[in-house]
């Protein structure tokens, strides 16, 4: 695997942050095979997923709940 460090993204994460991203995945992916690739996105994932287990800010975790307290359906429609 290529060692190509990760690009600069913008706070405000623009669609030139998106094509960086793409050539970066792109230069890490370029010469793998299928199953390499697969073995490399799979390992990604269960990192992304474990870093997002870990314990946040709490204040962040109280305003995530609440966003998804807004776009909840109700679980009974009253007619």
């Amino acid at each position: 695997m290529n060692i190509i460090p990760e690009p600069e993204i913008s706070p405000d994460f623009t669609i030139e942050d998106i094509h960086k991203i793409r050539e970066w995945h792109y230069e890490i992916c370029k010469g793998m095979s299928s199953q390499e690739i697969n073995e490399y996105t799979h390992k990604e994932a269960e990192r992304f997923k474990a870093d997002m287990a870990k314990p946040r800010d709490p204040a962040i975790k109280v305003e995530v709940e609440r966003l998804l307290q807004s776009v909840r359906k109700p679980e009974k429609i009253l007619v």
